[in-house]
C-alpha cells in the first residue's frame, strides 16, 4: 500500500531530514543569497541521481518522473531564505551567521522537500507523471523569487496543473496540519512616505513650516482608508511601523519620513486604496504649506488556494495522518510569495504545526527565539509526498 511504503520511507529518512534542517539553520542566508544553501540541495539532488536545473540565480529545480503511463504534473515548493534576526537560542544547531536567522522555518520547508525528493525517488515505478521540486529564493524580500522564478519559466517545461507549500506554523501542535479552501492570505505593499516642510527653532513655529505635525495629521487621516472606504466586509489593514523626524527637542526638521504596510484581500480595492491613500496624503501635505511624496512598492497578491485542490488535499491528509490531526485554519493577514504561483495556476498551501509548549516552540515566526518541534519532521516528508502521489493518480 502506497501510504504505508510513504510512512516506512519516512521514518527511513527522518534523522537524515533532521540533520539537513540542522545545518540549513545553522548555516543561514538572506534572501537572493543562498548560494551555500543552494550548493547544498543541489549536492542532495545529485547523490540521489535526480536531475535538476538552476533558477532565479541560486533557485533550484528537480524533476521526478514516474514509471506510470501520465502526463499530469504537480509541482512541490520549498522557500530557502532566512531573515536579518540575530537568533536568541541556546541550541547547537544555532546560526552561525551573526544576525542572521532562520525565524520562519524556511530551513524546515527546504529540508521537508529534500526528505520529500527522496521518498519520491523510490517510489516512481508506482505513480505515473512528473514531480517537479521548486527550491526557491527569496521569499522574504520584494519583489520575492516567486515573482523572478515564475518570469524564468519555472511553471513550464513542463507546465504543472498543481502546485503544493506547506509552512511552519508554531501556534499549531505538532503532529497537526491546518487547511483552507479560497482566499487565505493577504496581498502585501510597503508604504515609503516623505513629508517635506521647513524646519527651523522650535520655539518660532510660525515661521516654519511643521512637517511632524503634518505627517501627524497624515497618519491618522489615513485610517478612515480602512475604517471609512473599505466594505467592512473586506478584511484591510494598514500599520505604520516607522517615523523618522531627526530634529530634537527644540528643533523642528525639514521632513519626515514615514514606513507602513497595506494589505488587503481583494485586488480591485487594493489598487483603488492606493489611489485613495496618495491623494489624501498629497492633499493633507499641501493644505498645510508642505508637500508629500507617498510612494508605493507593490508586493506580493493575495493567495487564493484553489477549492478542489485543496479539499483532495485536505482528505489525502486526513487519510494520512487522521481525521484528528487535521484542522481548519481562519484567513491570516500575513502575506506569502507562493501568492504568485496561486494567481498562475491550481495552487495548495497548508500549515505544519511545529508547536510543542514542553519543548519551548510556540514562539512566534519571525522572532529570535523561533524553533521547531523537530518531530513535525517525521511527518512534513511524508504527507507531501502522499498528497502529490495521490493528486497524480486522482
Amino acid at each position: 500500500m502506497i501510504k504505508d511504503k510513504i510512512k516506512n520511507l519516512a521514518e527511513t529518512i527522518f534523522n537524515d531530514v533532521v540533520g539537513y534542517r540542522r545545518h540549513i539553520h545553522a548555516n543561514p542566508e538572506l534572501s537572493f543569497k543562498e548560494f551555500e544553501t543552494s550548493l547544498y540541495v543541489k549536492d542532495k539532488l545529485t547523490k540521489w541521481g535526480i536531475e535538476f536545473t538552476s533558477c532565479a540565480n541560486t533557485g533550484v529545480v528537480g524533476l521526478i518522473k514516474g514509471n506510470l503511463p501520465s502526463d499530469k504534473v504537480i509541482a512541490l515548493r520549498g522557500d530557502m531564505d532566512a531573515l536579518p534576526i540575530h537568533e536568541d537560542n541556546d541550541k547547537p544547531y544555532r546560526s552561525k551567521n551573526h544576525g542572521v536567522m532562520h525565524a520562519c522555518g524556511h530551513d524546515v520547508h527546504t529540508s521537508s522537500l529534500l526528505g520529500t525528493a527522496f521518498i519520491l525517488n523510490q517510489l516512481k515505478d508506482e505513480f505515473g507523471g512528473t514531480i517537479k521540486l521548486i527550491f526557491q529564493p527569496a521569499e522574504e524580500l520584494l519583489p520575492g523569487g516567486a515573482s523572478i522564478m515564475i518570469k524564468e519559466g519555472v511553471l513550464e517545461n513542463p507546465k504543472p496543473q498543481y502546485i503544493v507549500g506547506q509552512h511552519v506554523m508554531p501556534l499549531i501542535e505538532s503532529g497537526k496540519v491546518g487547511f483552507r479552501s479560497g482566499i487565505y492570505m493577504a496581498s502585501t505593499d510597503e508604504l515609503y512616505v516623505t513629508v517635506t516642510g521647513k524646519g527651523g527653532h522650535g520655539a518660532q513655529p510660525h515661521q516654519n513650516i511643521d512637517p511632524v505635525l503634518i505627517a501627524s495629521h497624515i497618519i491618522i487621516a489615513l485610517q478612515q482608508i480602512v475604517s471609512r472606504n473599505a466594505d467592512p466586509r473586506l478584511p484591510s489593514v494598514l500599520s505604520f511601523g516607522k517615523v523618522t523626524a531627526n530634529g530634537a527637542t527644540n528643533i523642528i526638521p525639514n521632513e519626515v519620513k514615514i514606513e507602513g504596510t497595506f494589505r488587503t484581500l481583494d485586488e480591485d480595492w487594493r489598487a483603488e486604496a492606493h489611489k485613495r491613500m496618495k491623494k489624501m496624503a498629497e492633499g493633507i501635505a499641501e493644505s498645510m504649506g508642505g508637500s508629500c511624496d507617498f510612494d508605493i512598492h507593490k508586493g506580493y497578491p493575495f493567495l487564493i488556494n484553489e477549492e478542489k485542490l485543496t479539499a483532495n488535499a485536505r482528505g489525502f491528509a486526513e487519510d494520512f495522518l487522521g481525521k484528528e490531526n487535521v484542522i481548519d485554519l481562519d484567513i491570516w493577514m500575513a502575506a506569502e510569495d507562493f501568492s504568485f504561483y496561486s494567481q498562475v495556476t491550481d495552487a495548495c498551501f497548508y500549515r505544519l504545526g511545529t508547536g510543542n509548549a514542553a519543548k519551548d516552540t510556540m514562539h512566534s515566526v519571525h522572532t529570535p527565539k523561533f524553533d521547531i518541534d523537530e518531530d513535525a519532521l517525521k511527518l512534513s516528508t511524508g504527507l507531501m509526498a502522499y498528497i502529490a502521489v495521490k493528486q497524480l493518480g486522482n
